[in-house]
């Protein structure tokens, strides 16, 4: 009988061991998403990536961030919308797309707005500058915390080399589905045309349109230089990504947490950036830098000098005008405040 008891007690006490550990393990191993839209390959993904490791090494694996990476949880708008619902906790997303939830955001899309990438950077580095633009996104369901980017635009064409607006009158040319980009090219005298990405290749060899804007290294690994010849270094939209988290989750972080989590926003864009590095970047599994590769392949690459630039900045003035009205002054005046006060 003695050992039937004892045999009981253990059992019991292995049962309500059990039970414990069923609730104290996924205190030890939170893991949540993080969605976005760039190939694996890409500078952002990377970003993303360095993002996700530094939070499980700095929480001591508390918090396992699973990345998804070419849009696999959806779109950008859907992404967005399951962030606010809170179906998914953390999202990298374009500020074209995110205007339509907060547009304020927009004044990072206008045209011609930054000078050269180093104005770009110092600009949105800037600490009051993220105060600022963040401070738009709680009310909307979202925080904001930190940045990623695709790249700088570029624009490409088969008809002719494009060295001032006038040059781009008249063409056919993609864009992406958004307010701002549509307004820029329609200013500019040219038939914007909002197709599927997926479509730009087949509609460039067909003739359907006559050009594209995407990043140079997007265009070249999607092989759009195979019927465009022509590139301008246009840099005319930086395509900033800004990192949200669901507000819920967000506040369900301990301040220790919330601060690991920016820390490593600051990782992400600086890992990012260090991948997109213009004409020097090497392509994928290459040792071949862009300018290398558009040299070899018979790609035209006009960059504009100063004079041009400024003459695409002007004649976005419309444009400028327009979106003033709709974000309001307060934001568009301190933007180009903090721009002028970081040129060189």
């Amino acid at each position: 009988m003695k050992t039937c008891g004892f045999k009981k007690s253990s059992l019991m006490i292995g049962m309500v061991t059990l039970f414990a550990a069923a609730f104290t393990l996924p205190a030890f191993a939170d893991t949540i998403k993080f969605g976005h839209v760039a190939p694996p390959f890409h500078g952002q993904a990377k970003g993303v990536d360095a993002f996700a490791a530094y939070v499980k090494e700095k929480t001591n694996g508390k918090i396992d961030i699973a990345t998804f990476p070419a849009g696999q949880l959806g779109g950008e708008r859907s992404m967005a919308e399951q962030v606010q619902s809170g179906t998914l906790q953390i999202a990298t997303i374009t500020t074209a797309v995110l205007q339509n939830f907060v547009p304020q955001c927009a004044i990072l899309d206008m045209p011609f707005i930054f000078p050269d990438r180093k104005t770009a950077y110092a600009t949105l580095d800037d600490p009051d500058v993220q105060k600022k633009i963040f401070s738009y996104f709680p009310k909307k369901g979202f925080t904001a915390i930190g940045w990623t980017e695709n790249e700088i635009r570029d624009f490409t064409n088969n008809k002719r080399p494009v060295h001032t607006p006038e040059d781009i009158r008249g063409l056919k040319v993609r864009v992406m589905n958004s307010p701002v980009y549509l307004d820029t090219f329609k200013q500019l005298g040219a038939s914007p045309v909002g197709i599927p990405f997926p479509e730009i290749y087949n509609a460039l060899q067909t003739g359907v349109i006559d050009a594209q804007e995407n990043p140079i290294m997007t265009t070249v690994l999607m092989k759009f230089t195979e019927v465009t010849k022509y590139v301008t270094l246009t840099q005319h939209c930086l395509t900033e990504c800004i990192i949200v988290v669901g507000t819920d989750y967000w506040e369900s972080l301990p301040p220790a947490q919330q601060q690991i989590f920016r820390e490593a926003a600051k990782l992400a864009i600086k890992t990012n950036r260090s991948v997109n590095a213009g004409l020097h970047m090497a392509l994928p599994k290459t040792n071949i830098s862009i300018a290398q590769y558009a040299k070899d392949n018979g790609i035209e690459i006009i960059d504009l000098t100063v004079q041009e630039r400024e003459a695409f900045k002007v004649a976005m003035t419309p444009v400028w005008d327009k979106y003033r009205k709709k974000i309001g002054d307060d934001i568009f005046d301190f933007m180009l405040k903090k721009i002028k006060a970081h040129q060189q």
